[in-house]
């Protein structure tokens, strides 16, 4: 089945308005596209290092919505030209040109599922729960992730750059702090390489779920790993939640430029000798992260590893 597609041209300021006419008529889900860069807030949490270079705003967006084509069409847009008219008369709606077109029928929740296969990371097989283990892999160290809503499946160079380093430095006696756990796969792989416990903050109120799930999925515990939604670079709660000087490691894989500001925050809560293993750091902001740790006292480097255009930063607390 092919959904028909409608695609109204406007001016970004009216983007909203419009919106919320769509939603009291009756359309369910818009899609927007225009060259407004995005601020703070709304990258907050995402796994995301460099933003695209957008062209320069102009004031023009499109806002775009999806009909069946056995729902009442006609009167649809009957209801959309009735709204628009009426928002003409106290705002600016630009070109308001509504075009057609078709698009196919697809399962969004679920389409992105065919991209994801079993791979390794050394001798480590991640996989989703829906796949079976390839019959060559199978004596290897098996960690089931289904990323849900929150990002990290381990398909990324930044997570299997932190799992290799991950590999080097847990024990079966290591504490672990994991920050922007996402999925959680880098608390589960220490988990499952031995370490004692973990403990994972994200911002991400997704993230509790996936991580739950997925511990589930690979048999950890509820009391071996602990989850908690937050910032630690700014929540005091966060911060006492997740105690001072009691961990052997702390990964991050998140951004640069959280990064540097993380690194201020992290050695309150590592043990003297502990290990901080850092990545989500594209290769032009690697000095800048390189910078902040040489500046910091608390920490020693120890080693940088890349994998294509990423870079895993590693250092240890004096």
């Amino acid at each position: 089945m092919k959904w028909k597609k409608f695609t109204l041209t406007t001016n970004t300021e009216a983007v909203d308005l419009i919106s919320s006419m769509f939603d009291e008529i009756g359309i369910e889900g818009i899609e927007i596209e225009d060259n407004i860069p995005l601020t703070e807030a709304e990258t907050k949490g995402m796994f995301i290092d460099i933003l695209p270079e957008l062209p320069p705003d102009e004031g023009i967006a499109k806002v775009s919505f999806y009909l069946q084509p056995d729902s009442d069409i006609d009167e649809m847009l009957r209801r959309v030209k009735e709204g628009l008219e009426e928002l003409s008369m106290f705002t600016d709606l630009g070109d308001c040109t509504l075009v057609s077109g078709e698009t196919e029928d697809k399962d969004w929740i679920n389409n992105w599922k065919q991209y994801f296969k079993p791979f390794t990371v050394d001798d480590i097989l991640i996989k989703p729960t829906w796949e079976e283990v390839p019959d060559e892999h199978k004596d290897k160290l098996l960690i089931e992730i289904d990323p849900g809503t929150a990002f990290g499946t381990g398909q990324h160079e930044t997570t299997q750059l932190c799992i290799r380093q991950l590999k080097k430095y847990v024990t079966s006696d290591t504490k672990l702090l994991d920050v922007g756990t996402g999925s959680g796969i880098l608390g589960i792989t220490a988990l499952k390489l031995g370490a004692s416990n973990a403990f994972g903050t994200d911002l991400d109120e997704n993230a509790l779920t996936a991580v739950r799930e997925n511990m589930m999925a690979n048999d950890i515990p509820a009391h071996q790993f602990t989850i908690l939604q937050g910032n630690i670079i700014d929540d005091k709660t966060v911060k006492e939640a997740a105690g001072f000087e009691q961990y052997d490691v702390v990964v991050a894989n998140i951004l640069a430029d959280i990064i540097i500001l993380l690194q201020k925050e992290i050695p309150a809560h590592l043990k003297k000798g502990g290990i901080f293993i850092t990545s989500g750091i594209i290769n032009m902001k690697e000095e800048a992260v390189r910078k902040a740790f040489a500046e910091n006292e608390a920490f020693e480097l120890v080693e940088i590893t890349h994998q294509g255009e990423w870079v895993s930063v590693t250092v240890r607390k004096k």
